[in-house]
């Protein structure tokens, strides 16, 4: 008998048996390195403490109702002890060959489970069913406990979800099928590539851990992002503003301006060609400008919300005027800009002044009674963290509004990428969102503390003069112009029925559209895409809420770009001569999109 015949009797490993040994040797020192160097980041003085998110008095206050109701545990556990009989009989029955239907399914959407591995193989099969009967089971039994206030609700149920996510059996070698079964193919060295990863990223956030999302070097703003031409024609301390080339021989006569939020960069609304709202509305014929905020640091320690109207919006306006000698203009509104787009409208109208003669809001809310998830980390203790975080570091680091925004979808944005990178060992895919999602901005301490009191927790913009902005108490039924409103039906950051409110706040003609997907890809849906839906309603009703609107709404395929444009094109003006900004009465300062935007966001202080 050979050597390679006897299995490694007479000490002859079998075929890849050393590779694989010599893997489980390298995972050994990076699991040394890395624990270095998660300790060696630890103990800052800047420790946020035991319950950062203010989530343990929730808690306590769930176990007490639940202790107060013992027969709905009871209940729960003899339902869950069910579930489990229901998959074993399953099991058994498969075993015989016989036709079965699982006792628990995911979600519509959920990508966790999509190998053929989790159904095709009994015992990962049984683990995937008694995952997903057992978070349902626990997700429910706590959205049940009655006597929980709205606050403590909502937050319970979050981070229950995040609790169980966390969970999933996807997300854990032993129970991952596909990582068991690409380990074996490369010998283990995916987890020390994996490893490596880990480490890297630990390094990248100086002990917060933040999986990356793109290879490195695959975008460049101005390279292969933010690519549509145009010039950087007025600039302050506070914002450049962006004109574009025209690509039509005439354009609508009133310039379009477009505020876009500054929690994020202005270029989510021109990624790349094919999917780029900014070349889109050249292409139609409007005259567009783009503010494109700066990344601030402890320069801009005294910028307020204000700031953002004056030297923002209105300096903007002025600009325009200047430049192609138009006083009047249309104007979008996205999200936070939107939010400030309305309140700045308000303004307006008290002086008197018609600036802005229609206005598009995109995904924004001015009522805040029922705004998103993000009310979850609005509460007074976490607010006092966050002004805490920012008196320290003068701002605050964009990579903690990163870190919220990724919670609310952590299977997708968080989870995902801790398979792939860590588990799996490969290199994130280069998708040109996520760069964008993780090309973060810091926020103005002022300015944030005000959005987060006024908006959040106080509601305040939508009482007449409960905020006062320019010398003049805000009031937005002083607004009377047209507006259009979009909304994204799977928005959790500016759910629907909250954006829809805007429509009975201000006094003007308003017509609302409802779009398919999220917060982002509800927006950012090229035509060409032919991806989604939206629901118009051309009723003349009065409607109390968006779902009674929605109940007489007809669903349309595809973009809703075009149907925005037949609106937005009746407010616009004749067609005049298109106007080239590099030959504009101001001076062009440099090429769109301009180098405020390449400014990466600044760590604080303490980091």
């Amino acid at each position: 008998m050979s050597d390679k015949q006897d299995g490694g009797i007479n000490g002859t490993l079998p075929e890849g048996s050393q590779e694989f040994a010599d893997n489980m040797a390298k995972i050994s020192m990076k699991s040394m390195d890395l624990v270095n160097e998660f300790y060696s980041t630890q103990g800052s003085s800047n420790n946020p403490g035991l319950d950062p998110l203010n989530i343990g008095s929730a808690f306590l206050d769930l176990t007490n109702k639940m202790m107060a109701e013992p027969e709905k545990l009871v209940n729960a556990q003899a339902a869950l002890w069910q579930g489990y009989m229901n998959i074993w009989q399953n099991m058994a029955a498969g075993v015989n060959g016989q036709e079965t239907n699982p006792a628990a399914t995911s979600g519509k959407g959920d990508k966790r489970f999509r190998s053929d591995e989790w159904s095709k193989n009994q015992i990962f099969d049984y683990i995937k069913q008694s995952y997903l009967l057992t978070s349902k089971s626990i997700n429910d039994l706590v959205s049940d406990v009655d006597g929980l206030d709205d606050v403590s609700r909502k937050k319970v149920d979050f981070y229950t979800k995040q609790f169980t996510d966390a969970l999933s059996p996807s997300n854990f070698f032993w129970t991952n099928p596909d990582v068991l079964k690409h380990t074996l193919e490369t010998k283990g060295e995916n987890l020390v590539t994996g490893l490596e990863h880990l480490l890297e990223d630990l390094k990248k956030g100086k002990g917060q851990l933040s999986p990356s999302m793109v290879p490195d070097g695959v975008f460049e703003v101005g390279r292969n992002v933010a690519v549509t031409p145009g010039k950087v024609v007025f600039q302050n301390e506070l914002m450049q503003l962006i004109q574009y080339t025209p690509t039509t021989e005439k354009v609508y006569k009133k310039p379009l301006l477009i505020t876009p939020p500054w929690i994020n960069k202005f270029y989510i609304l021109d990624l790349k060609k094919e999917n780029s709202f900014i070349s889109w509305c050249v292409e139609q014929g409007y005259t567009v400008f783009i503010i494109s905020w700066i990344n601030p640091d402890e320069r801009h320690i005294e910028k307020t919300f204000e700031s953002y109207m004056s030297e923002g919006i209105l300096a903007a306006l002025d600009a325009i005027e200047q430049t192609v000698g138009e006083k009047e203009v249309t104007a979008i509104g996205y999200c936070i800009g939107g939010t400030l787009m309305s309140a700045t409208l308000s303004y307006l109208a008290s002086i008197g002044e018609k600036r802005i003669t229609a206005c598009t809001f995109f995904a924004t809310q001015t009522d805040f009674e029922d705004a998103g998830d993000l009310l979850l980390f609005t509460d007074e203790e976490q607010v006092q963290m966050i002004e805490r975080k920012m008196e320290t570091a003068g701002f605050l680091e964009g990579r903690n509004m990163a870190t919220t925004f990724n919670m609310l979808r952590s299977s997708d944005l968080i989870w995902s990428f801790v398979i792939n990178n860590y588990l799996m060992g490969k290199d994130p895919f280069p998708f040109d969102l996520l760069f964008w999602n993780c090309d973060t901005t810091n926020m103005p301490p002022k300015m944030h503390s005000f959005y987060l009191r006024n908006m959040y927790q106080n509601n305040l913009l939508q009482k007449p003069g409960g905020l006062t902005l320019g010398g003049q108490p805000i009031d937005l039924s002083k607004v009377t112009i047209p507006i259009f409103v979009q909304a994204s039906k799977e928005d959790h950051i500016a759910p629907y029925g909250s954006v829809f409110k805007a429509t009975k706040l201000m006094s003007g003609p308003a017509e609302f559209m409802l779009a398919g997907s999220g917060h982002i890809a509800g927006v950012i849906n090229h035509p060409d895409a032919n991806k989604y839906q939206h629901w118009v309603n051309s009723s003349k009703k009065e409607y109390a809420t968006a779902d009674d609107w929605l109940d007489d709404a007809k669903e349309q395929p595809g973009s809703w770009w075009p149907h925005w444009n037949k609106w937005l094109s009746k407010k616009s003006g004749p067609k005049v001569a298109a106007r080239n900004p590099a030959k504009g009465r101001l001076k062009p300062i440099e090429d769109a999109p301009g180098s405020y935007v390449k400014v990466v966001a600044k760590a604080g202080k303490s980091s």
